[in-house]
């Protein structure tokens, strides 16, 4: 599938730096099965879902995982500077990360990040990515990590500011319990304790599963061809007791509502061609694209996603890419605003998808 087709035009003025006050002000964009186009608020949300629906949140929380450093060779302290973006965890001392300027690292280099904290870089992939070893291992290592590093913010908020203290709370969710994430869940950033209770009382159930989020979701899609597109795995899990209230729900005709492409990815990583959702434990690299056939998710909250993105297509194929490339010219022409801290859209799956 050509890439190209999943691109547009995107004015930068439209990036959101910051998020909306309070969260549920954010503005949302309703698109309809037939491809209706309404304008909301998140904090209508009631108006849209009612007694037995369930949404799904990523109860994933993001780590400080940009960390910055020097490469040490001997005794010398004095080498280049190397930023390190961690993105996956692969054992209890060690990271793989993104380096930066990767040609500056090769194996058997040091990385020191301050007076307790350094790593070795054990291997050398593709991209500028390293697998690392830290001096520390376990709770350690993630306290150390916790004082070093900064909150990853995604390259199109960090390069037009700096990361700040507001941010260590902008860009978690109220939901976020599970430590292991390089970059939020965006859609659960819009909720409001006020928000969820009200939900509640009209019968809108919420249920939890965790999806870290590699740094993968930061690169763009360089093929020209989907069918060569590299997914990064991510791990998920999914609880059998919440795999078994999911299944109860569609059971009694509700619909399961995902809060952000990270909940459906896990969804539909999880749910069996009969449509039963099934605990799930494990690492996922599933892309979803036009004609994927969705079994879990009946509708999907998610932010406005960049241009020639795998989370454009995974929407565009629950959607279909030409409703939502009307809609997000609409989106454009009324000046919603865009990426992680921007607003959002609440999608019905589209019959036969």
């Amino acid at each position: 599938m050509d890439v190209a087709q999943f691109d547009f035009e995107l004015p930068d003025e439209l990036i959101a730096v910051r998020p909306a006050a309070p969260r549920d002000a954010a503005r949302l964009l309703v698109v309809r099965e037939d491809g209706a186009l309404e304008h909301a608020l998140v904090r209508d949300l009631p108006r849209y879902l009612g007694s037995g629906d369930c949404l799904v949140v990523n109860d994933t929380q993001v780590i400080k995982a940009r960390l910055r450093g020097r490469r040490l060779r001997g005794e010398a302290e004095d080498g280049p500077r190397i930023e390190v973006l961690l993105h996956k965890r692969e054992g209890e001392d060690r990271f793989l990360a993104f380096t930066r300027p990767a040609r500056k690292l090769n194996p058997g280099d040091r990385i020191a990040f301050n007076s307790e904290l350094s790593a070795e870089v054990l291997s050398r992939g593709e991209g500028g990515e390293a697998e690392l070893g830290f001096s520390v291992s376990g709770a350690l290592l993630d306290a150390a990590i916790a004082r070093a590093g900064e909150i990853p913010l995604p390259p199109y908020i960090a390069g037009k500011r700096a990361v700040d203290a507001r941010d260590e709370a902008d860009y978690q969710t109220m939901f976020a319990r599970e430590p292991g994430s390089v970059a939020a869940p965006t859609a659960g950033l819009h909720f409001t304790p006020e928000l969820l209770e009200e939900l509640a009382r009209g019968g809108v159930g919420t249920e939890r599963l965790t999806l870290h989020v590699g740094a993968g979701t930061f690169l763009p899609v360089t093929a020209s061809d989907t069918a060569h597109h590299h997914m990064h795995a991510e791990r998920a899990v999914l609880s059998s007791e919440v795999a078994q209230r999911l299944n109860r729900v569609h059971a009694a005709r509700g619909r399961i509502v995902s809060v952000g492409t990270t909940s459906l990815r896990t969804l539909e990583s999880a749910v069996t061609q009969s449509g039963q959702i099934e605990p799930f434990d494990s690492e996922t690299r599933l892309f979803i694209t036009p004609g994927f056939q969705f079994r879990a998710a009946d509708m999907l909250l998610t932010n406005f996603h960049l241009p020639r993105s795998t989370l454009f297509m995974l929407v565009c194929a629950f959607a279909g890419t030409d409703i939502m490339k009307r809609a997000y010219a609409e989106a454009v022409r009324e000046k919603y605003r865009f990426y992680s801290y921007g607003d959002a859209c609440l999608l019905y799956r589209r019959q036969g998808s």
